[in-house]
């Protein structure tokens, strides 16, 4: 199952970025360090061509170092990308970001020419909050869910830098369903757009893996069981969210580990790696061109199936003797009769057939005979010899 969520105001600030970019300078791509691949917009990818951009990757604070320093080694192997990670806690480093976008734009660093830049990312992933540091006073609304930017601004943040802020936005489908899942994990996707078990689930069997040390710290386990449902059993029992007969309450235990996951009470966790993303990407590619595959094989069934169809109706109306496309009756032409060469022996309408006899030395005689040859002589009055007189 892929969660999926795309609201209208989002159609609409894709566009306009779509119509902006090519006028910017500079891209600056918020992405949380958390889930550094499923928060990278692949349509700002293809839009931004060779554009610079910086990657910043927010709430590293929450995030394993470990892999966040993987991640931007990672990055910074596609040409022209630079990566800066950041905090909310750690404002002076935030201000790094205007001296790379100078760095990475060294014709216009002396600050005569302004540099426009634009500033992207999925909801909730810390855009406002690095835009109210950057300014240096309280520009863009902020607040601990997706979607709370709604418009695009433009910003003067000094130093010849303008910047243009955007709407988070997600994209229409997402491909790879395990992306979707880290969306909703770490509340890029609103609550009420997913199922918190489903998600829940998916979590837990990621960091039995991942992060086992952790799990057993947080929620105070010796001994880790094998599966994500045992798990989650484990933790209603130990967080006593259990139903009459012992029975865990799935939605509130999942309630539980998905709030303290977000908040970091879990600890530094990070839910990709950039070797899980590589086997990833394949297996999605795979999945994209056999979905295509079967799409293009269900339009030819579909159209062979109108073709014999047609067939079938078409052969069902001319059985009826009615024309296929108007549904009227087929008039038939009559059938011409050849015409039949004349004989000696031909039939007159009477049934009797004049035959003439040759010419004999004493006599002459035209006899009639009956048209059925079956009735003998004798019906015909005639001997079985005509040639020879009749005995008295």
């Amino acid at each position: 199952m892929s969660i999926q969520w795309y609201p209208g105001h989002m159609h609409k600030a894709q566009k306009q970025i779509k119509e902006i970019l090519p006028k910017v300078d500079l891209l600056i791509e918020v992405l949380d360090a958390r889930i550094p691949f499923s928060s990278e917009n692949p349509h700002i990818a293809e839009l931004r061509g060779d554009k610079p951009c910086i990657k910043v990757l927010s709430k590293t604070d929450l995030a394993d170092p470990e892999m966040t320093a993987r991640w931007q080694e990672y990055f910074e192997r596609e040409k022209g990308v630079k990566t800066l990670g950041i905090t909310t806690t750690q404002p002076a480093k935030t201000k790094q970001l205007i001296d790379l976008c100078k760095k990475l734009l060294p014709h216009k660093a002396d600050g005569q020419d302004t540099i426009y830049t634009m500033i992207v990312g999925i909801p909730n992933v810390g855009k406002s909050t690095l835009i109210n540091t950057l300014a240096g006073r309280p520009i863009a609304k902020t607040g601990n869910e997706p979607a709370v930017t709604k418009s695009q601004q433009r910003i003067n943040l000094g130093d010849g830098i303008i910047l243009m802020d955007t709407p988070g936005i997600l994209w229409p489908k997402v491909e790879n369903p395990k992306s979707s899942y880290r969306l909703a994990a770490t509340g890029a996707i609103k609550d009420t757009a997913m199922e918190y078990a489903d998600v829940a689930y998916f979590a837990a069997d990621y960091l039995l893996t991942a992060y086992p040390e952790l799990l057993k710290q947080r929620f105070d386990i010796d001994e880790l069981p094998h599966t994500e449902i045992e798990l989650m059993d484990k933790i209603a029992a130990r967080r006593g969210c259990l139903r009459s007969g012992g029975i865990a309450n799935t939605h509130k235990v999942s309630e539980i580990l998905i709030n303290e996951l977000r908040d970091g009470s879990l600890g530094l966790i990070t839910l990709e790696t950039p070797e899980m993303i590589d086997i990833e990407k394949v297996e999605v590619a795979k999945a994209i061109a056999l979905k295509a595959e079967k799409k293009a094989q269900r339009l030819r069934d579909r159209k062979k199936g109108t073709r014999d169809g047609e067939q079938q109706v078409r052969n069902k109306f001319e059985r009826r003797g009615l024309d296929p496309l108007t549904g009227q009756e087929v008039q038939k032409a009559k059938p011409k009769t050849p015409a039949k060469k004349k004989t000696k022996n031909d039939t007159p309408a009477n049934g009797v057939k004049v035959s003439s006899t040759k010419k004999s030395a004493n006599t002459t005689k035209t006899t009639k005979t009956s048209g059925n040859k079956h009735l003998g002589p004798r019906i015909a009055g005639l001997s079985s010899r005509p040639n020879k007189p009749r005995r008295r």
